[in-house]
C-alpha cells in the first residue's frame, strides 16, 4: 500500500451556520488506516440533511469544523494493512457521516461497496443514501406489501424516484406529489407513476381523487406541516405514515430564517399518541445517519436492495467541483429532478 500522505482538496465548514462560509481548501491526508482505504473521489451525491447540517438544522451536524457530505463513488487508490477484500483500482461507492466534499478520503473498508460496471460514477454517487432510505422506510418501517397503495412525497426527487421503483417492484400503486408543474410529465412517463399530484391548496382532494376507492396505507412523508396533516386524515385505518424529511422548513438562502423557521414550528401538526389506538395508525421517523452506526444491517439492506436490481439513479444534473456553491443553491430551490451530482 502508498505510504504517502496526500494533498487533497475539501470543502470545509468553519462552524455550522450559513453556506456562504463553505469554503475549498487543501488538507493533508494521511495514508489509510490497517482497516481503510483510500478513495479518489470521482463523484459526489448532494442530499438535504447537507443543506441541513451547514445550516446547523441537523442533530447529527459535528460541533466546530466539520466537512459535509454523506455519499461519493471513485476509485480505490491505496488500501490498508489488514484490508484483502479490496484492491488499488477497484471502482467502488460509499457512504460516510460526514466528510464526502473532498478529493481523497481515507474510510473503513466496510463502508464502500462495489460499483456495478454499467454504472457511472455520477450514478454510483446518487444511490446509496437514498436507495437505503428509500428501502429502510417503505420495507422495514413501512411494512410495504404486494398491491399496497402508496403516497410518495418530493415524487421527482432522488428518494422519491427510488421509492416508486421500489414499490413497482411490489406492484404497489403508487401517487407521486411535486411542487412544480414541470415535473409532472417526467414521472408519468419516465418513472411510470400511476398518478401525480401538483401539491396546492386543492391537495387533499385531489388526492381522494387519485385514490379513488383505493385506501390509502402507506405514506413516504419529507414535507411536513399542512401538507402531513392532509395526508395523515386521508390514510385509512391500518395504514403508516414515515416521516424522513422536512422540507416545509428548508430555505432558498445560505442561512436559516429564524423567525419563519419558529413560526413554522408553531404552526406544525399535533399528532395526539392517545388518539393513535381509536384511529389505529401509525406515525414513524427515521434518520438515515444512524442507520450508519448499523453496519451489520446496513449490508443486509444493500444485499436485499441489490437484489431487486433496480435501474441506476435518475441522474438530473451534474456540476464541476469548483461548482459546488452553484450545485447547492440549485438544490436548494426545489427545482430539481432526481439526483445533484457534483464531479471532482
Amino acid at each position: 500500500m502508498a505510504d504517502h500522505k496526500i494533498e487533497r482538496l475539501v470543502y470545509r465548514m468553519p462552524k455550522a451556520g450559513s453556506i456562504n462560509n463553505l469554503t475549498l481548501q487543501k488538507e493533508e491526508l494521511q495514508p489509510p488506516g490497517e482497516e481503510e482505504v483510500c478513495v479518489q473521489v470521482k463523484a459526489i451525491g448532494l442530499n438535504f440533511a447537507d443543506v441541513f447540517a451547514m445550516q446547523g438544522l441537523y442533530s447529527a451536524t459535528p460541533k466546530g469544523s466539520f466537512i459535509p457530505g454523506l455519499e461519493f463513488s471513485g476509485e480505490i487508490i491505496a488500501v490498508g494493512d489488514a484490508v484483502q477484500e479490496w484492491n488499488v483500482g477497484d471502482r467502488v461507492m460509499g457512504v460516510t457521516k460526514f466528510g464526502g466534499y473532498v478529493s481523497h478520503i481515507n474510510i473503513s473498508r466496510r463502508y464502500v461497496i462495489t460499483l456495478p460496471d454499467a454504472w457511472s460514477f455520477e450514478e454510483g454517487a446518487g444511490f446509496l443514501v437514498q436507495g437505503l432510505t428509500a428501502y429502510y422506510a417503505l420495507t422495514l418501517l413501512g411494512n410495504l406489501q404486494k398491491g399496497m397503495n402508496v403516497l410518495i412525497h418530493s415524487a421527482a426527487g432522488g428518494v422519491g424516484i427510488l421509492a416508486n421503483r421500489i414499490c413497482k417492484k411490489y406492484e404497489a400503486y403508487t401517487i407521486g406529489t411535486v411542487g412544480q408543474a414541470s415535473k409532472v410529465d417526467f414521472l408519468l412517463k419516465e418513472e411510470a407513476y400511476d398518478a401525480v399530484i401538483l401539491r396546492g391548496n386543492d391537495f387533499p382532494q385531489k388526492l381522494k381523487n387519485a385514490l379513488g376507492n383505493r385506501p390509502l396505507q402507506l405514506i413516504m412523508e419529507c414535507i411536513g406541516g399542512k401538507v402531513l396533516a392532509q395526508g395523515w386524515k386521508i390514510m385509512a385505518p391500518m395504514g403508516r405514515m414515515v416521516v424522513y424529511g422536512n422540507a416545509s422548513f428548508s430555505s432558498h438562502s445560505p442561512k436559516p430564517n429564524y423567525p419563519k423557521l419558529f413560526w413554522k414550528f408553531l404552526q406544525r401538526p399535533k399528532i395526539d399518541p392517545l388518539r393513535l389506538p381509536t384511529e389505529n395508525k401509525s406515525l414513524m421517523g427515521f434518520n438515515l445517519i444512524y442507520l450508519y452506526e448499523q453496519t451489520d444491517m446496513m449490508h443486509q439492506l444493500l444485499q436485499e436492495l441489490q437484489v431487486l436490481q433496480l435501474e441506476p439513479q435518475h441522474i438530473g444534473h451534474v456540476y464541476p467541483f469548483d461548482e459546488m456553491h452553484a450545485a447547492i443553491h440549485l438544490f436548494q430551490r426545489g427545482k430539481t429532478v432526481g439526483k445533484v451530482v457534483v464531479k471532482v
